[in-house]
């Protein structure tokens, strides 16, 4: 049978019979240079518009769109005709000297841009240009990053016991009492029921809700929103004997604390920079020679 002619399915009534259909290229002439200009144009506007629909920062569709123009200078072509060849140049070659985190930025540009292209233009640049949408980007040419990911290792539990323990012992001795004890209860804190800095330093009294559940509840209303939708709010119960922790403050501290020669006018609250840094001074201290 010619390459002009394929076979189909034609419904008969109730059933389907083969049927011979004409080649959609015969319907669909090649578009011109102008018109594939003015498409790749369309195409780039969508592919930004659905970036943004999808929540990234600014920033970041800046950057992949910096990326996009940049490879697209190079290749003097419109992008959905790179091959892996092509991109093994660009990557290898182009950016061989660039900033180690140049290249696996630029890379998960284009591979965001082919799935767009795929999702959304297959039909229509297969149509036009009788090319099949295919990612240069493979398992052998993708850039890894220089370094691997510095994935942080949470403390055992002596280790952590030990920090408290010495921390607490400098209550008794430490020239300002309330905002080491402050510090020492909003670490404890994080420690037991894993919270943020920032969540911890924007807690007041009232997010205490001793009457919901067994051990009561800590109301976060700052808590890190995802994907830029905002602060979002959760209630964490008091598990591993947090709830001993905002009660000894309460009662042996709060009423402690001065507002009015307080002066940056924080009190009670916990600065999230003295948060960081208190407890960075409490692990120094622990790891001193002689301390248990």
């Amino acid at each position: 049978m010619s390459d002009r002619f394929t076979i189909g399915l034609k419904a008969r009534g109730l059933g389907l019979a083969l049927a011979v259909v004409r080649d959609l290229r015969d319907v669909w002439p090649p578009a011109t240079a102008e018109g594939l200009e003015q498409f790749e144009t369309d195409v780039l506007a969508g592919f930004v518009l659905a970036r943004a629909s999808a929540g990234p920062a600014d920033g970041t569709i800046r950057r992949d769109f910096g990326h996009l123009e940049q490879m697209r200078s190079w290749f003097g072509r419109p992008l959905w005709e790179m091959e892996p060849p092509d991109a093994d140049a660009y990557f290898g070659k182009v950016l061989r000297t660039s900033p180690s985190g140049t290249r696996p930025g630029c890379s998960q540009a284009l591979a965001t841009y082919f799935l767009f292209l795929e999702l959304r233009h297959k039909v229509e640049i297969h149509r036009m240009t009788g090319r099949v949408i295919e990612s240069p980007i493979d398992e052998m040419n993708r850039p890894r990053g220089s370094k691997d990911a510095a994935l942080p290792i949470p403390p055992s539990g002596p280790v952590v016991k030990t920090l408290f323990t010495g921390w607490g012992g400098e209550l008794a001795t430490c020239r300002k009492f309330t905002p080491t004890a402050r510090n020492c209860t909003a670490s404890k804190l994080m420690s037991q029921v894993g919270l943020r800095v920032s969540e911890a330093c924007k807690l007041d009294l009232t997010d205490i809700k001793w009457d919901l559940g067994r051990l009561g509840k800590l109301h976060v209303r700052q808590g890190k929103g995802a994907r830029g939708s905002g602060p979002r709010e959760r209630m964490v119960p008091l598990i591993n004997g947090a709830d001993r922790t905002p009660r000894w403050f309460i009662e042996d501290v709060w009423g402690q604390f001065d507002v009015t020669n307080d002066r940056r006018g924080r009190g009670r609250g916990l600065p999230r920079s003295g948060a960081r840094s208190a407890r960075g001074r409490a692990e120094s201290s622990t790891r001193r020679p002689g301390r248990g």
